[in-house]
């Protein structure tokens, strides 16, 4: 379906600012400093806010960094009834005077109103088609009828209560009925529910937040912004000096960060105790990563200060099985991508510094990661893993056992650790020459074998990023550029930008150059497959297939658009609990309020080498 129409309604909508907004949210701030009433008839609401006492309810939201927000909504015979009453009841809370609403700079004020509704059963409502009666985050919302009550999950209730689905959003309106009390459980609540005599709407909204002196209209949360290199250049560095500020002193990264609730507890691991919380060797090395690339384009010292104490660190973690191998141990498991990226990590360190101190580490990690590779070419993805074998070596392992132990990308890591090896390491003539031997023997069995042998494990969209950028590595050697290493890139690249959303073929004007495993899927605005789509521009350049290269940048740019809107600013940070803390991190999803260093790594990395893509076409 081509939704042309529609969307550049909605992108004309959010490209303009609206004076009359400014103005009744300015006397709404009046308001709940003085107790005075508003009144909005002298204001021209038409086309903008059209009220509709059966369909309009209002809901306005103060925010304050430290506290939770104060929010109220109503749907009264009035406008102003409406407004007022919602002033009323915020002003009437006993928090109301720790919030110091008069000062713009420091309270926030979001006003958010129902602007249609669609009559739906629960059964209606989809999440994986494009239809009306789809529930969106960020977008839409649902109205509920029980027992004569009104109950509302308001579109931006997604962005501010940090969650993406149809089940959370049912969960917190019933949270809100006596079902509550029936169980506990949300899909038993859910289908209690669906047995009541109850009705169902699909809402949609429109909602405007201050900024300072101004106002401005939000989408999913978010205030949208159009690509340039330089956005994408700000934010990378953004990302990366956050990770630079939040690093510890023995070289760790602050792994995780809740920006809602201003805390550490990994949505993965939440029963981890405070004094031990989660921590994952992989993530690191790319935080490391992370800091090269800020150093690439800064020259800034400090950020290879920053990066060789998260390598000193990986040292202090790894294991030497005898005098020519090492690997990295953490968490009870030997992971072959574990060590290929603190390989990555040390390779990238020494190419910028020419400091040759963990040389030793480079060819010890090396022989290790060699030694994974099985006679028949498959890289094994576990040296130790405590699920197998009772977590002894795994030297000689099973047909189940290996596939029980598939990593779909840890030899993606340990074969670009290779590569940088191969193609920078001058310390070791005979090691190069296993490396190069090696390299090929297991290029070949993944890019040739792998899909028929593990074919369970492939979908629709690629994801092996990490082998894409092994092989354009590989490939800056003219012995490497072998058709099937280079038909492994192209066509995944290809394939993803075949599962990219176009400019109008969905509802939603945030999707362009996002990902889909099925159309209709919400959808992935993924740094992680970016950094294979730039890897794809970049080996096309180096072939001088310069058309393909521009089909490759052209997606990599729709694809970033996509994701800018992950990054956390001042402006769109404003339900953050600790909006200083969380500004400039970047998040996982459009509205989850989850950062991790890798959720950084993946798209400050991507932004970097897009952005030096782009300089390097304005230097030709």
């Amino acid at each position: 379906m081509d939704y042309t129409e529609e969307n550049n309604k909605e992108r004309e909508f959010y490209s303009k600012r609206y004076p009359v907004m400014d103005e009744l949210i300015k006397r709404i701030r009046k308001s709940l400093t003085d107790c005075s009433k508003v009144k909005t008839g002298d204001l021209n609401l038409s086309g903008l806010l059209d009220f509709d006492p059966d369909v309009t309810f209002i809901y306005i939201t103060i925010f304050h960094a430290g506290q939770k927000p104060l929010r109220w909504g109503s749907c009264k015979k009035t406008l102003d009834l409406t407004i007022n009453r919602n002033i009323e009841q915020i002003r009437a809370n006993k928090s109301f005077k720790d919030y110091e609403v008069g000062d713009s700079s420091k309270c926030r004020i979001m006003i958010e109103y129902v602007t249609s509704q669609i009559p739906a059963k629960l059964e209606e409502i989809k999440s994986a088609t494009f239809r009306a009666k789809r529930f969106e985050p960020g977008v839409t919302g649902i109205k509920l009828v029980l027992n004569s009550s009104t109950y509302l999950y308001m579109p931006t209730d997604a962005w501010v209560e940090s969650q993406m689905t149809l089940k959370q959003a049912l969960n917190r309106i019933l949270r809100k009925t006596y079902i509550k009390d029936l169980t506990n459980k949300i899909s038993e609540r859910i289908h209690i529910l669906a047995k009541q005599n109850y009705e169902c709407f699909v809402i949609k909204s429109r909602t405007f937040v201050t900024y300072g002196d101004e106002v401005l209209p939000l989408y999913r949360g978010n205030v949208l912004n159009d690509y340039s290199p330089e956005i994408v250049r700000d934010y990378a560095m953004e990302g990366a000096d956050w990770i630079l500020k939040y690093a510890k002193e023995n070289g760790q990264f602050l792994y995780y960060y809740d920006a809602k609730e201003d805390n550490y507890v990994d949505h993965e691991h939440p029963k981890a105790p405070a004094d031990k919380l989660y921590y994952n060797d992989l993530r690191h090395n790319g935080g490391v990563v992370t800091l090269i690339r800020a150093y690439q384009l800064t020259k800034d010292t400090k950020y290879l200060e920053c990066a060789k104490r998260g390598i000193d660190y990986i040292t202090t973690v790894t294991k030497d099985l005898d005098d020519d191998c090492a690997f990295v141990y953490y968490n009870k498991k030997g992971k072959l991508g574990g060590t290929g990226l603190a390989l990555v990590a040390m390779m990238k360190y020494r190419n910028e510094t020419g400091d040759k101190s963990y040389d030793e580490y480079i060819k010890k990690y090396s022989r290790h990661i060699m030694s994974r590779i099985y006679k028949t070419g498959e890289m094994l993805g576990y040296y130790i893993h405590p699920g197998v074998q009772d977590g002894q070596p795994l030297i000689d392992m099973t047909e189940d056992e290996r596939r029980q132990t598939f990593s779909f990308y840890y030899p993606g890591e340990a074969l670009l650790g290779l590569a940088l090896t191969l193609n920078y390491f001058d310390s070791d003539p005979d090691l190069l020459k296993q490396i190069a031997e090696k390299s090929k023997f297991a290029l070949n069995w993944l890019v040739d074998e792998r899909p028929k042998i593990y074919s369970e494990f492939f979908t629709a969209l690629p994801s092996d990023a990490w082998l894409m950028q092994a092989i354009e590595e590989f490939c800056s050697n003219p012995d490497f550029r072998q058709e099937n290493y280079i038909n492994f890139v192209f066509n995944d690249a290809k394939t993803m930008m075949s599962k990219m959303y176009k400019k109008d073929d969905s509802p939603y004007i945030d999707y362009e150059g996002s990902f889909y495993y099925n159309h209709g899927d919400h959808y992935y605005p993924d740094g992680s497959r970016s950094e294979g789509l730039i890897a794809a521009y970049y080996l096309a350049q180096k072939l001088g297939k310069y058309e393909l290269a521009q089909e490759f940048l052209e997606a990599c740019r729709k694809n970033a658009k996509s994701q800018l809107i992950l990054h956390n600013s001042d402006i769109n940070n404003f339900a953050h609990k600790n909006p200083d803390k969380s500004k400039g991190s970047i998040r996982f999803k459009a509205t989850r309020q989850w950062v991790r260093v890798d959720s950084i790594q993946h798209v400050a990395c991507f932004f970097f080498r897009l952005y030096f893509a782009e300089e390097n076409i304005k230097a030709i």
